[in-house]
């Protein structure tokens, strides 16, 4: 098996084991399911770590209210006595004002942190200094894992506008947020290596030769396309260098992935 060390931009991120009989068209969505899912799961991690601190997801209507506010507006929380932990609530307050403040007891807490530790673990980029390899399956087992904590402290489960709820169903909604920018689709995803694009029209054999025993560093990103959100960021008035390039002769030579 050909092992490929993935990154992003020149950040390691992880190892993945593939044959050189892989064809690129399957290989590159395969290494942005796997990129993906682990953004997910950090996601949640730490979403869960809030859980733990503040209990539940408030309603959007009443997020980041005084409690004199919510009062005055006649807004109530009718997930509160729903979603209740397993083991009753301790009341800590959310400063920011997103979750209800009702927290797990200290027990419950700390099957969440636990949870979250081991999870954040199996999809670490520590795992690539230790020369273990990541799968779809490994992504899977800490999803479940997290899955199953929730589950535990919250046999009721969670309103559905909380955003690990939403996750877990894949109903997240990112668009706008930093989270989202980071997240490749994988019908957009490319992979890139020495400084050629992978095809993936082509084998990874086509690229490596028959040596399975060897290791690659690719590096995935997002098609550059010439699309209305970022043809912008291409035209000549938006490049400052470009009347520089021009003098020097060295305008439209093409780049590989930083």
């Amino acid at each position: 098996m050909v092992r490929l060390h993935v990154k992003r931009g020149d950040e390691s991120q992880f190892l993945l084991e593939a044959a050189g009989s892989s064809r690129l068209a399957d290989l590159a969505p395969l290494v942005a399911r796997i990129y993906n899912g682990r953004l997910k799961v950090q996601r949640l991690c730490s979403e869960m770590e809030e859980l733990a601190e503040h209990g539940i997801f408030l309603p959007y209507n009443m997020q980041g209210l005084t409690d004199e506010q919510i009062e005055e507006l006649k807004l109530k929380d009718e997930w509160a006595e729903k979603c209740v932990p397993s083991g009753g609530s301790v009341f800590k307050k959310d400063e920011i004002g997103r979750r209800n403040g009702h927290a797990p007891n200290e027990k419950m807490q700390q099957v969440i942190k636990k949870t979250i530790e081991e999870a954040k673990a199996l999809i670490s980029k520590k795992q690539v200094q230790a020369n273990v390899c990541v799968n779809m399956e490994m992504v899977k087992d800490a999803l479940d894992q997290l899955r199953g904590a929730v589950m535990i402290v919250y046999p009721m489960g969670l309103p559905p506008h909380d955003p690990i709820r939403m996750e877990f169903e894949d109903k997240e909604d990112l668009s706008g947020t930093h989270a989202g920018l980071e997240v490749i689709e994988e019908s957009e995803a490319q992979l890139w290596w020495a400084g050629k694009e992978l095809k993936e029209t082509k084998l990874l054999s086509d690229y490596v030769g028959k040596n399975e025993k060897t290791t690659i560093i690719v590096k995935i990103q997002k098609k550059l396309e010439e699309d209305d959100d970022d043809s912008f960021l291409n035209a000549e008035w938006a490049d400052n260098h470009a009347l520089k390039r021009q003098f020097h002769g060295v305008k439209d030579i093409k780049w590989g992935p930083r």
